[in-house]
């Protein structure tokens, strides 16, 4: 390990190392008697929920069967909070209460009344106690939200002593957040306890200097997690979607009770909308990079409804580092960056220079994705280089994740820098070559690649390389194999025409023709961990080569008809 990479491993050990020793500090010890305090007699207003409501959920729920992660609890008329958990996933959702949106379908008083009995369950089991997952900065956040928001719903025709118990576990519950809110771990669950912590300072009654105090704080995070291009530094794809179903009730909030807005509220909300259009496939999926997941149509227009931005997607996201090439009819995004910095990169990747491929409502090529309900392992698996549509070169990654658990799953190493440029050419749209140096420390390559689409849409050429640093092919020596992936979507059909072809055929008929006469293409089983059903079977395009005596393979995808 080079002396910078042990450097830089102190001294997140020691940030780290201080951040929890600040959040014990200032938490001292934690009792309900410590947050107590004085309960507000009503709520001022309900933000706005943008999330879709499921009515085949709230119907589950009151049968007492709890739909959450991909799995089901039955919980037989006893407390969902008092039982063992299918999951940690599956914890999170329950605790963090967004289920309750699907019970705005409901209109009968006798399940609403079923509603408040399971808040008052928490409330009972879990909001007298500080500990355990319940009480995860990032779980309270979104259940702050979740209950302000849906607060018509749980306290209509409500009793007076539930309507004082929901108020005054929200407020304690406020009071917590605001004194860990500075110890929270750097990420997207900070800007959502700023979002929370913003939201409840005009939904419920507050001073004007907390409510001003809070505006401040939500715009100091949102100047350091959302970049100018309007990308979230986590540099996941989906990020700013999730964020977006929060900023944009709170905008309106604030707009509709006549309060001052936080300065940069609405303009990171505009840098984001662009951001959010750059990932966007053209059959409305988002691009599956450093961390996201599938995404439903109706989740996404739910969101560009509001977009007031308009206008083309960008070619470039360059403080994000992505490319774009794109026609009216196909979409090319590359991704030719590395985590902004170590705290960033909980959710990051190992996917420099890999891309997605769609055109016209299918997703051709893509990365496996990150699973939306599966456990830590899938997740990590789905973080590997292999997993994306690159290359890998003996079976390695480009990036080091710690295995650390004081650390967390951060990048440790790997990719330290990207070179990257656009070039215009005769006939084509336009081309990306890019190169990292992943590979340098441990094998001493560096991987290139270069992606062109013709200006008809119907070519996409590519080209992948590896060289020494000093830009010369490797040494004969060089034992080295690489295996370039090209990870093919579940619902597209794939079928070997020859060792050089073969053919990928989408359910309406449209195939595209894959070429490499620079190997012998295998295709072979895969998974595909983004589906919103779960983790399912797939398929990928694998071309193998030895980096000695064949440095470089160019490759095609072209439609037929």
């Amino acid at each position: 390990m080079r002396i910078s990479d042990r450097q830089r491993l102190l001294y997140l050990y020691v940030r780290e190392g201080w951040r929890r020793f600040s959040r014990r500090l200032a938490l001292g010890r934690s009792s309900a008697l410590r947050f107590a305090g004085t309960t507000p007699d009503r709520l001022i207003v309900a933000p706005t929920d943008l999330r879709a409501v499921d009515p085949f959920v709230a119907q589950e729920i009151l049968e007492g069967r709890f739909p959450l992660a991909g799995r089901v609890l039955e919980t037989e008329g006893e407390s969902p909070f008092e039982m063992d958990l299918p999951s940690r996933e599956f914890g999170v959702r329950l605790h963090s209460f967004g289920w309750v949106r699907h019970m705005r379908s409901v209109r009968q008083e006798e399940a609403l009344g079923q509603l408040r009995h399971i808040v008052n369950d928490w409330i009972v089991t879990h909001g007298r106690v500080i500990g355990g997952m319940a009480w995860d900065v990032d779980i309270i956040a979104q259940r702050m939200i979740s209950w302000l928001s849906h607060s018509p719903i749980i306290l209509r025709d409500a009793e007076h002593a539930f309507y004082r118990r929901f108020l005054k576990s929200l407020a304690f519950q406020l009071r917590y957040l605001r004194h860990v809110a500075d110890t929270t771990a750097d990420g997207e669950a900070r800007l959502k306890t700023r979002i929370a912590l913003a939201m409840a300072s005009v939904a419920m009654p507050a001073s004007t200097s907390a409510i001003r105090k809070a505006a401040r704080n939500l715009d100091r995070e949102l100047d350091r997690q959302i970049l100018p291009d309007g990308g979230h530094v986590s540099r996941n794809s989906r990020v700013g979607l999730e964020l977006l179903f929060d900023l944009l009730p709170l905008r309106q909030t604030y707009v509709n009770l006549g309060h001052e807005l936080p300065v940069r509220l609405i303009p990171c909300i505009d840098r984001m909308y662009p951001a959010l259009r750059f990932f966007r496939h053209q059959g409305g999926e988002l691009a599956l990079f450093n961390g996201a997941t599938s995404t439903l149509g109706n989740e996404l227009m739910s969101v560009l409804r509001y977009d007031e931005t308009a206008g083309m997607p960008f070619k470039a996201l360059p403080h994000l580092q992505y490319q774009r090439l794109a026609t009216e009819t196909v979409v090319v995004i590359v991704d030719t960056g590395m985590p902004l910095s170590s705290a960033w990169s909980r959710t990051a990747h190992a996917g420099c220079l890999s891309f997605e491929m769609s055109s016209g409502r299918h997703r051709f090529v893509i990365n496996s994705g990150s699973p939306k309900f599966a456990g830590d392992r899938f997740r990590q698996l789905a973080r590997l280089t292999a997993a994306h549509s690159t290359v890998t070169v003996d079976d390695r990654s480009s990036a080091r994740l710690s295995q650390s658990r004081f650390l967390g799953p951060i990048v440790t190493g790997g990719v330290s820098r990207v070179a990257v440029r656009r070039e215009e050419r005769a006939g084509e749209l336009d081309a990306v070559i890019a190169s990292h140096d992943g590979y340098v420390e441990s094998l001493g390559l560096v991987h290139e690649r270069d992606i062109s689409l013709n200006g008809q849409g119907r070519i996409v050429r590519g080209r992948d390389r590896l060289l020494q640093p000093d830009g010369n092919d490797p040494a004969p020596s060089h034992t080295a194999v690489a295996v370039a992936r090209f990870h093919i979507h579940p619902a597209i059909t794939i079928r070997r025409h020859s060792a050089h072809e073969a053919y990928l055929t989408a359910p309406d008929g449209e195939t595209w023709l894959f070429t490499c006469r620079d190997g012998e293409i295998a295709v072979e089983e895969d998974i595909f961990f983004a589906d919103p059903s779960g983790v399912r079977p797939s398929a990928q395009i694998a071309v193998s080569f030895p980096v000695a005596s064949q440095p470089e393979i160019q490759w095609v995808f072209s439609r037929e008809g």
